[in-house]
């Protein structure tokens, strides 16, 4: 290269462009959400077909009434929202940018000093938001519509009476064992047999209590007991005592009502808030526990953010075939997809099942895509 061709050249390099451009953002993002509605409004109609496909044949069979089929159907939507968010920024990124490419948009927007990164600013905000709005949808709709859509189900076809009748808990310090003829939410319980142990497991004490009443600062208050203690081999039960009252504190007792009804839901139908604090305030709970709730709970802190890692994904991935149209950048960010939730959901197995420390398997998939998807945008920036 000669002397007057570099300077040639570095008289028509022009410097990149950070600043606000209003048209230019207003217009990407105007074609990232008309793709973007329409994905969503696809993958919802999908899923919906799909739980129709599955479930409303159990529904005709038990005669269910139409409120309670549609009932049952709205609350399963927010759990299937949170898969549809990421896959429809995904793909609405991928469709947007592939469409850019094809007409040489990008192209035109580089050589106007505007970095791949600032071309998807206003896709990178939105995928931001969207991380938001699942976050949200994970913390306050999909644990209770999930436990309601179940149960009520289970109602309606029969196939199961109340989840709460004839409940069992076992403290998380091993000490008792409580049984309910039937739990009711809330903090007064009726008819209910607490075995209190020893050590070793053996029956100390019986006590039918009439009514079982629970303070979030004095504790369980026992009224109408009738105590019975057992031989220190626990196989002998000894003269019974009645007692009208009786006070716990917490520090003597510290499960409550909503202790005992979380202990026998699933993990994933619990928020993310009763997971952790649940895990902080027994230390005493088994470490298979343990383990099946921190990694729920760090998977629930990972997982919204795939909205935001499909944007880093699908740029580079889109603008790097511009001239091939958008199939091949298609194909490429399904392959990419599918794999990140097939690897997340290995990771979460593997950490319920305390192959892995919780927080490696709910954050290791995320973050490794994330990552890569940082590189893939600052690679091919220019």
């Amino acid at each position: 290269m000669t002397e007057n061709e570099r300077k040639y050249r570095e008289l028509i390099v022009i410097p990149r462009r950070w600043g606000i451009l209003p048209t230019l953002d207003f217009y990407i993002w105007r074609e990232f959400m008309v793709k973007f509605s329409i994905l969503i409004f696809v993958f919802i109609i999908l899923f919906i077909l799909s739980d129709v496909f599955n479930d409303l044949g159990d529904f005709l069979d038990a005669d269910a009434k139409m409120s309670d089929m549609l009932k049952y159907f709205a609350l399963r939507l927010p759990g299937n929202i949170r898969f549809v968010l990421p896959i429809a920024t995904l793909l609405g990124c991928m469709w947007t940018m592939a469409m850019f490419g094809k007409n040489l948009e990008v192209t035109a927007m580089r050589a106007s000093g505007v970095s791949l990164f600032r071309c998807g600013l206003s896709i990178f905000v939105m995928g931001f938001v969207v991380t938001l709005v699942n976050i949200y949808f994970n913390e306050r709709f999909v644990p209770r519509g999930n436990s309601e859509s179940e149960m009520l189900k289970e109602r309606i076809t029969k196939k199961r009476k109340d989840v709460q009748s004839h409940l069992s808990y076992r403290s998380t310090d091993r000490m008792r064992n409580w049984f309910f003829g039937s739990f009711v939410e809330g903090d007064m319980q009726r008819n209910v047999l607490i075995k209190f142990l020893s050590p070793n497991g053996t029956v100390k004490e019986d006590w039918n209590i009439k009514v079982a009443e629970y303070d979030d600062d004095k504790g369980w208050r026992f009224i109408g007991i009738t105590r019975i203690p057992y031989s220190d081999d626990g196989m002998l039960p000894m003269q019974r005592e009645e007692i009208f009252q009786k006070q716990f504190s917490r520090k003597e007792i510290p499960e409550s009502p909503d202790d005992i009804l979380n202990a026998i839901k699933d993990e994933e139908d619990l928020p993310s808030w009763v997971l952790w604090s649940t895990v902080q305030r027994t230390p005493m709970i088994p470490d298979r526990v343990k383990a099946c709730y921190m990694t729920v709970f760090y998977y629930r802190l990972a997982f919204p953010w795939a909205c935001f890692l499909a944007v880093f994904l699908g740029i580079p991935l889109a603008t790097k075939n511009e001239r091939s149209g958008s199939l091949l950048a298609i194909i490429m960010a399904v392959v990419i997809i599918v794999a990140y939730i097939v690897m997340a959901q290995v990771f979460l197995m593997l950490g319920k099942q305390e192959y892995l420390p919780p927080i490696i398997a709910g954050l290791a998939p995320t973050l490794a895509f994330i990552i890569y998807g940082y590189c893939k945008v600052f690679y091919d920036k220019n």
